[in-house]
C-alpha cells in the first residue's frame, strides 16, 4: 500500500500498536487475545518512556519538583478513572497492581472482618478463578459458606435461580459482568438491585466489561467493582478497585507502609529503650 491510498481503519489502528509490525510464521501478526492481555498503543509506551525518562521520582513522598510532577500525574489518573467508570468521589478510586489484588482487598479487609459463620456469599459458576479462591479462603476463615448461580440452558445466568438463593443469610454477592469464556453480559444493576434488598452487598468484577462498554458504577449500584488496566491497553501490573467511599472508610488496612506515610504515627514509650 503506498501513501497516497486510503488506509482503513484496522490499518490506522495497526499503525498505533508497534507489537503487530512483525510477521508470525510468515504472516502479518493478527492477535485475539485481549481477553487475557491485550497489546500497548504507541501513546501508552511514550507516556511510559516519558515517565522514566522526565520525572521518575516517588509518588506523595517528596517536596522536590520531580516528585511533584509525579504525584500530580498520578492523581490526574485518578480523576481519569473517575470520570470513566463515574464514581461519586476520586476518593472512590483505590489503585491495587490487578482485579485479582483488588479482589483479595475486599475479600481480607471486608470479608474477614464482617462475615460470621453460616454468612452466605452468592457467586456464579462462570466466575473467573481470582472471584472464587479468595472466598474460598474466607469461607474457611469465617465459617462463611458458598452458594453457586448455575446457567440457563442457553448458558447466561440464572437470574430465576439466583433470586432463589438470596435470603436474610446473603451477606455478599459477587458476581462478573462479562463472562471471558462464554461472553454474557449480566445484568449487574439489576443484580445489585435484588442483592440490595437483603441487605447484601455487591462487587462486580468488570474486567472484561470496562474495556468494551460504558460502565457506570453508580447506575449499576454495586459496592465494588474491579477491574485490569492491561486488559484494556494499559500497562501490565495496574488495576483499579472503586468502592463506596463509606464501605472502603470503614475497612482496615489490606497491606501497611508505602503510600500510608501520611497516616503512621509511634507510640514512643514503645521504643523509649532503643
Amino acid at each position: 500500500m503506498t501513501f497516497t491510498q486510503e488506509r482503513t481503519i484496522a490499518d490506522q489502528v495497526r499503525l498505533d500498536f508497534p507489537i503487530l509490525h512483525q510477521e508470525v510464521n510468515g504472516k502479518p501478526l493478527v492477535y485475539f487475545d485481549n481477553a487475557a492481555t491485550s497489546q500497548k498503543p504507541l501513546f501508552v509506551l511514550d507516556t511510559l518512556r516519558d515517565y522514566y525518562e522526565q520525572y521518575n521520582a516517588n509518588v506523595h513522598r517528596g517536596v522536590h519538583t520531580l516528585s511533584a510532577k509525579a504525584t500530580e500525574a498520578y492523581e490526574a489518573a485518578r480523576d481519569k478513572v473517575t470520570a470513566f467508570v463515574n464514581a461519586a468521589s476520586r476518593q472512590e478510586i483505590v489503585f491495587t497492581r490487578n482485579a485479582t489484588e483488588a479482589i483479595n482487598l475486599v475479600a481480607y479487609s471486608w470479608g474477614m472482618n464482617n462475615l460470621q459463620p453460616g454468612d452466605e456469599i452468592i457467586l456464579s459458576v462462570m466466575e473467573h478463578h481470582s472471584n472464587i479462591v479468595p472466598w474460598q479462603f474466607v469461607t474457611a476463615k469465617t465459617g462463611a459458606v458458598l452458594k453457586f448461580v448455575e446457567l440457563t440452558p442457553e448458558e447466561t445466568l440464572d437470574l430465576e435461580h439466583f433470586q432463589k438463593l438470596l435470603s436474610d443469610k446473603t451477606k455478599l454477592v459477587s458476581v462478573v459482568h462479562v463472562s471471558n469464556t462464554l461472553g454474557c453480559i449480566n445484568p449487574v444493576a439489576e443484580i445489585c438491585t435484588l442483592a440490595h434488598k437483603y441487605g447484601a452487598k455487591v462487587l462486580i468484577d468488570a474486567c472484561q466489561s470496562v474495556p468494551h462498554m460504558p460502565v457506570d458504577v453508580q447506575q449499576i449500584g454495586c459496592d465494588w467493582l474491579v477491574a485490569s488496566g492491561h486488559k484494556m491497553c494499559a500497562p501490565t501490573g495496574i488495576g483499579i478497585l472503586y468502592g463506596k467511599l463509606e464501605l472502603l472508610q470503614a475497612m482496615p488496612p489490606f497491606l501497611g507502609g508505602g503510600e500510608m506515610i501520611a497516616e503512621v504515627f509511634l507510640d514512643h514509650s514503645t521504643y523509649a529503650d532503643l
